[in-house]
Parts: structure tokens; sequence; C-alpha cells
């Protein structure tokens, strides 16, 4: 690990040299080609650095807690308890820092919630999941912008597709898909028994058009008329529009803008996303045990999380992690939970890497 460090730390050094050279700050591409790789570095470095310091002032301690003045001896034997906490806080970090990084981390997400199993409760919990994300959005400064609905009538969701823009986002929300299941006695349940009903949810991180190109041959578009809540008709002009890409048979549809362009651009921007996915789990699917002990395999079909009403308790099934303080959770405090998983996914990658 040092050896990866040190050679990082030179790394650095040598992109500030070369920034400073007058030939590169005349070249705009290249000396933001260097700024950029250098900005990447510098997480690393301090760590780096900080820990070499911390270990010189452990050996300095170690070194006057054997001498003989008494006074020296008892002030250095206070300090190496501390500072061997500090070098064991940060090789954890740098062993963290040391790790590949998902490239997908610091884009947007399409977020597509569906009502499963429970009829009309599925398709409410769906419209609460929705508003959970959307407060999480707000409290993180992400934006969310809504592109498809199918409403149940009464206050739900059969499915709702919407966008969450922002650096990191995919970072932050990449655990949440899966099926999530909600434990709850129904408004309409007279015999006061509890319910299981589940939701869907899958988080794609944005596809840039280099990465899928779909073309125009493979497209089948249409133009409809959008409608509400109640099926009726909500614009005279037919602006929502519904895409099917023949090879795969996925069909995208996207009716919230009053602008057909628009509606194209998002249905688009959706579909290169599902494709997108299709393909990273096609080469999950495709790697051996140990990789995907790294990546994680993003199974949809996985339980990953139960709320129970009752209780006021949210488990999450992957960590074995519950925390009763359902409220908050259903008002977008999600933190506790991202924060524990991004630290066992961290677990799983240097357990596999062997850093």
């Amino acid at each position: 690990m040092d050896d990866r460090l040190s050679a990082l730390e030179t790394r650095f050094n040598a992109l500030t040299t070369l920034m400073a050279d007058p030939g590169t700050v005349a070249d705009y591409a290249r000396y933001a080609e260097a700024a950029k790789e250098r900005s990447e570095l510098v997480p690393v470095v301090e760590t780096w650095q900080a820990l070499k310091k911390a270990r010189e002032e452990w050996a300095d301690a170690n070194v006057l807690a054997s001498g003989d003045d008494p006074e020296l001896v008892e002030m250095a034997q206070a300090e190496i308890k501390p500072l061997q906490e500090r070098i064991d806080a940060l090789t954890q970090k740098a062993r963290e820092l040391l790790l590949p990084k998902d490239p997908r981390d610091e884009r947007s997400v399409i977020v597509e919630i569906r009502a499963g199993a429970g009829g009309d409760e599925a398709g409410l919990f769906a419209a609460e999941l929705f508003r959970m994300y959307q407060r999480y959005a707000d409290e993180h400064h992400f934006k969310t912008e809504l592109l498809d609905e199918s409403e149940t009538g009464i206050g739900g969701y059969k499915e709702v597709v919407f966008g969450i823009n922002g650096k990191g986002a995919f970072s932050r929300l990449k655990f949440e898909s899966g099926v999530h299941r909600v434990q709850r006695i129904p408004a309409t349940e007279s015999n006061g028994r509890i319910h299981t009903s589940t939701v869907t949810v899958a988080v794609l991180p944005e596809a840039q058009d280099v990465e899928i190109s779909i073309p125009e041959n493979e497209l089948i578009i249409e133009t409809y008329r959008s409608r509400g809540a109640g099926g009726q008709n909500v614009q005279k002009n037919e602006s929502a529009i519904r895409i099917t890409h023949k090879p795969s048979g996925l069909v995208v549809q996207c009716q919230d803008e009053r602008s057909q362009t628009q509606n194209r651009l998002r249905a688009m921007s959706i579909l290169r996303a599902r494709l997108y996915d299709q393909q990273l789990q096609k080469q999950a699917a495709e790697l051996s045990q140990q990789k995907r002990d790294q990546i994680g395999t993003g199974d949809r079909s996985e339980k990953i999380r139960t709320y129970n009403f009752p209780q006021s308790r949210v488990t999450d099934h992957r960590i074995e992690m519950s925390l009763y303080r359902l409220d908050m959770i259903m008002n977008g405090d999600l933190d506790e939970f991202i924060d524990a998983l991004t630290a066992d996914e961290q677990a799983r990658k240097l357990q596999a890497s062997g850093l």
C-alpha cells in the first residue's frame, strides 16, 4: 500500500510542476486535463502525508517514552495511544481511497418506482416512496424532475419515473434498487389486519451518448395525447411520446412536458439508461464471483427493505440494520442506511482487493 501511495504522491508532484509550465498554461485542453487528474489525487496525497506525519510523531513519542526523563516519559506515553488510533484511522482511509472508483458514482440518476403485490395499497406506498426520494433529493440539493407517471386514481401510482440530477446522485442512491416491502393496516381494512405489499425501485445511472448508441431504424416512435389520472385527455395536441426499442422490446413513454421535443428527449434519456443498465447487468452476470462481490449484482428481485408501520421500524435486510424512526425515514432521512451500506460495500471491496 505504501508503494502505491508514494507513487501517487510522485505523480501529484509531477502534475503540479506540469501545470506551472508556461507551455501547459497556454494549452487549455492539456492544462484542464492535468488539473482534473491532480484534483482527483488531492484526497489521497493529503491522507498519505498525514499518515507519514503521524507515523513520525508516533516513532518520536516511543523514543521519548524509553528515555530517562520521567516527565518526558509520561508525556510521551500519553501521546502514543492517540497517535496509534490516528494512524489506524488514516490507514483505513488510505485503503478506501485506493479502491477503484465506480465511474458512474458522480452521475445523475433515473429512478423507476412500480407498484408490486398488494393492489391499491402497493400503489399508495409507491407514491409515498416517490415523496421520500423527493425529500431526500431536496435535502441534498439535488433537483428532481418528473418524467412519466401512471396514477391509480386514489393518490397512488402504478408506475412513476423521475430524474434526480446532481453530482454524486448515483453514489448515494444506487443502494435503493430492489424490492421494498411495507407492512401496515390499510385505511380500507375494517378488521384491523396488517397487510403486506411490495414496490420495486430501480435506480439507473444516466448513460452518455458515447456509451449507448441507438440507431434511428431500431426505434418505433409514436405520439399521443397526454392523459390525466382518470384517463381523460389533458391536451388537444399529441405531445406525449412512446418509443419502442425493437431489438430489446423495451417501451418508454414520456408525457410530462408540453413540448413533444422535450418529451422525446426525456424518453430517449430513459431508454438509454435502461439499455445501459441491461448492459451492466449482463456484464455482472458474466463476471466471476469475486468480481461480483466487488461490484454487487444489483439484483432487483431481492427484497432489500421492510417498512413496518405498527412498530415504526424500517429494516434493511442486506446489512441486518433496523431503525425505529419510520416517520423520519419516510420524510427522506435515509443517510444512516446509505452510509452503512456504503461502508459495507467498501469493506467487501477491501476484502476482495487484499489491501
